[in-house]
């Protein structure tokens, strides 16, 4: 039988105090709140249970704020509102009771956290590893956020790259340029009150490597990728460059050496590329411990892309969310990950299809 601290069953029953007298006048089921967040009514179910042991993950306690944050959510065309268009008043609301529910399910050291008093970054700090397992993998806590982007080949590089020509643009010096607008914008809607820089590799500073960082495609032989490899050492994931391929290649070491290369197939006029090799990665930065590094790479540009739109496309990020949230519970990991492409689009990989996902760490067996 739970006790009265116990963690699991406290929580249980602010979920079902939430549901049932949030809006008292508002009759609403547990049916309503699983179409809300993507799953059964039985799931919601046992999460009200105080003696199921089940508990829902960080992903979806976010999802629990999000949802009694904004009376918006009775919309049933809407039910949930992005975090980015909720009113100040919304946001308190919002930030009250996600702090809640995440102290709540860590217990009394979590509930204690989770109270008015102290910067959400001492908060973090008594969770641990919290820092790793934001609301979502690109939102944040604390700024700022630096990405650090490779430099296009100049034979790639448009006569706009030249400072010397009055239209300079420099963009176009940079490489993954799909990638890097698709995941910038996303980090601006995510954090809109933090600072979010994109940079050249050549022009990071030691300042910047002590941000959350995200590296962003092909860095793999540059100076600042050496800098941070002490701690890429702990991911047996390499890359590099091989005789019978004209691309870095991936290969893992554990539990076994094995390489993974793109799929093409011959379509008339030349090879089409079908699939790509994405690697999705998030480990503490080893500059600064309470922030992060991310990694985003690909064989090819479309992996590079596929690993960002994996967490950014609104189609399938929330699952995705909530598999890296389950799965890696610690806030590390790295995915080789399939990045197809039809059609010359590159889809967004779908981690809850085992499929999509050629490589886990850290590697569990079973898996």
């Amino acid at each position: 039988m739970a006790t009265e601290l116990d963690p699991a069953a406290l929580l249980a029953q602010r979920l079902r105090q939430l549901r049932t007298a949030h809006w008292p006048e508002t009759r609403l089921t547990q049916a309503t709140l699983a179409h809300a967040f993507g799953v059964e009514a039985a799931t919601i179910s046992a999460w009200e249970s105080a003696t199921s042991g089940k508990t829902p993950s960080p992903r979806r306690l976010e999802a629990y704020a999000r949802f009694f944050a904004s009376r918006r959510s009775l919309d049933e065309s809407h039910p949930l509102v992005p975090e980015a268009d909720l009113s100040p008043d919304e946001q308190h609301q919002y930030r009250k009771l996600h702090d809640e529910l995440l102290g709540l399910q860590n217990g009394p050291a979590g509930m204690r956290a989770g109270s008015d008093t102290g910067s959400e970054s001492e908060r973090a700090e008594v969770h641990g590893t919290a820092h790793l397992r934001p609301r979502g993998i690109f939102t944040f806590a604390e700024g700022p956020v630096t990405v650090i982007c490779p430099k296009a080949p100049e034979s790639a590089q448009g006569p706009l790259a030249s400072q010397d020509d009055p239209n300079f643009a420099k963009l176009q010096q940079y490489g993954d340029l799909d990638a890097l607008i698709e995941l910038y914008g996303h980090l601006r809607a995510s954090n809109p009150v933090l600072d979010v820089f994109h940079l050249l590799a050549s022009e990071v500073t030691a300042d910047d490597m002590s941000t959350h960082s995200i590296l962003l495609g092909g860095v793999g032989w540059n100076r600042v990728t050496r800098r941070f490899l002490e701690a890429l050492r702990q991911v047996p994931i390499t890359q590099f460059l091989v005789d019978e391929y004209p691309g870095d290649i991936f290969e893992v070491t554990e539990p076994a050496r094995k390489r993974f290369l793109p799929v093409w197939e011959d379509g008339g006029g030349g090879k089409v590329l079908l699939e790509d090799v994405a690697l999705l990665a998030r480990i503490p930065n080893p500059f600064n411990v309470k922030r992060t590094l991310t990694i985003c790479n690909g064989v090819h540009s479309r992996g590079v892309l596929g690993a960002v739109r994996c967490l950014t496309d609104k189609r399938v990020r929330d699952a995705n969310e909530e598999f890296l949230a389950e799965r890696f519970p610690d806030g590390r990991f790295a995915l080789l990950l399939r990045a197809p492409v039809v059609e010359n689009e590159t889809l967004s990989p779908d981690l809850q299809n085992a499929a999509a996902r050629l490589y886990e760490w850290p590697f569990a067996e079973g898996r």
